[in-house]
């Protein structure tokens, strides 16, 4: 065990540091986690208007009328549905920030671009496939749902590097006299690497669409980047893979979770988006498994490594650890992990480092297995408070109580993974207290 911790240490902690401190990837990271609010909306509304109890369902058409879940449609439609807008403007906000650049200004220029690649003409058709409406300015749903995050993120990042380069061209500043507001000036300083951006992104869109059949960046994107990394992930080795990577870089001391939430947060998104679709429409099969808030409900149980079941541990047999239970104890109850991660401490600890990345990777196939096969709902949420606390967290992401029951039964498996560990650092520490009284 030491020597393969030693040779992670030398070879793969260097690489991972250097993937959570990239730019553009700490840009993707800032840019899911500043739409937070956006998506907890639009995962509640969904929530709200699907929970599968008839009672509950009748009762609310019995207090605002059959139309009651318009509010959470019209929710869901300017968050969910249009998540890919929102992803454009914050990556790029964040990107041109890192590069002291004007951030907003960025971000305006990120989403016009995201627009001028889109097709701007198309066709409505009804269910029996006859054409009921065609033009300009029918932007299909795929091209600005969680189906085109991938192609927000790579707008976003193309459209700001040309951005700032431009911006860094001294004889594209427009200089105004000191009388201008400083508002005003701001916004011509950067006139044309702006309106020059805009411009070579639209020239960049038509030969995409000249070259490729008529196809569209997201299409090709789609094709190519999306699918292919969606069917990976929203599968029973994909998801065991991405729970393994995230917890044997917490082992090193590095956050797993926000040096994986750029390439595993969109793909996370876009499947819980396709699940609330489902969800929306009275679907009763078609659901991805692992999509949306799954580690959140099933595996962040306590906060990463399901710390809950290690604190139970230790109430359970780890007496001496009365100061580590009541400092990490709290926090965990809200998935809160770090103080216990930092001050058991498990980074570099071979004694929990095994728990701590079985006891995930345990619960995370008992939780793909049970949705797969049909006992527990599956997940219809895109997003949930990462503070939920455990068991609500089952509840709330699929809205069935076989959720919660799911959450509950690996909370039970995690404390019996670690405490036979819990119970052996225990023995450890008494043979070396009574080797050091016999000295």
């Amino acid at each position: 065990m030491e020597k393969l911790m030693a040779f992670m240490e030398k070879y793969l902690v260097p690489v991972a540091a250097k993937i959570g401190s990239q730019r553009h990837l700490v840009a993707v990271r800032d840019g899911f986690v500043a739409m937070i609010p956006i998506t907890m909306a639009g995962a509640f509304a969904t929530l709200i208007n699907n929970l599968p109890v008839q009672a509950y369902k009748n009762m609310m058409a019995s207090i605002f009328g059959e139309g009651w879940t318009t509010l959470g449609g019209n929710i869901w439609w300017a968050s969910i549905a249009t998540m890919a807008l929102f992803l454009a403007v914050s990556v790029a906000y964040f990107l041109a920030k890192s590069y002291n650049e004007n951030e907003l200004q960025a971000g305006l220029i990120s989403l016009s671009s995201f627009l001028l690649l889109a097709p701007q003409v198309a066709k409505v058709v009804d269910e029996a496939g006859a054409v009921v409406a065609e033009g300009w300015g029918f932007i299909p749903k795929g091209y600005i749902s969680t189906d085109a995050l991938f192609t927000a993120i790579i707008v976003a990042i193309i459209a700001t590097e040309l951005y700032v380069k431009l911006s860094k061209v001294s004889w594209l500043t427009i200089k105004m006299p000191d009388s201008v507001p400083p508002a005003v000036s701001r916004s011509f300083a950067k006139l044309l690497p702006g309106v020059i951006t805009l411009f070579i992104m639209g020239i960049i869109g038509i030969f995409i669409n000249k070259f490729s059949g008529g196809l569209y960046l997201n299409d090709l994107l789609s094709k190519y980047l999306s699918m292919p990394l969606v069917g990976v992930a929203d599968s029973f080795i994909g998801a065991i893979v991405v729970v393994l990577f995230i917890h044997v870089l917490w082992i090193f001391g590095l956050h797993g979770s926000n040096i994986a939430l750029p390439v595993v947060e969109p793909i996370l998104l876009q499947l819980g988006g396709h699940n609330e679709a489902l969800a929306a429409a009275g679907a009763t099969e078609g659901y991805n498994v692992f999509a949306g808030a799954f580690l959140d409900a099933f595996v962040y149980l306590g906060g990463s490594g399901m710390i809950l079941g290690l604190i139970i541990a230790l109430l359970i047999a780890g007496r001496r650890r009365k100061e580590m239970i009541a400092l990490g104890g709290p926090p965990s109850l809200f998935n809160i992990s770090e103080p216990m991660i930092f001050g058991l401490p498990i980074v570099l600890n071979p004694m929990y480092a095994i728990p701590f990345v079985l006891a995930p990777i345990i619960c995370a196939a008992l939780s793909y297995f049970a949705i797969s096969s049909g006992l527990v709902h599956p997940v219809i949420m895109s997003k949930i408070p990462w503070v939920t606390p455990p068991i609500m967290g089952g509840l709330m992401a699929t809205g069935h109580w076989t959720g919660g029951a799911l959450a509950a039964v690996n909370l039970l498996i995690s404390i019996g993974i670690y405490l036979p560990f819990v119970a052996a650092d225990e023995r450890m520490a008494k043979k070396k207290l009574d080797k050091q009284n016999a000295n």
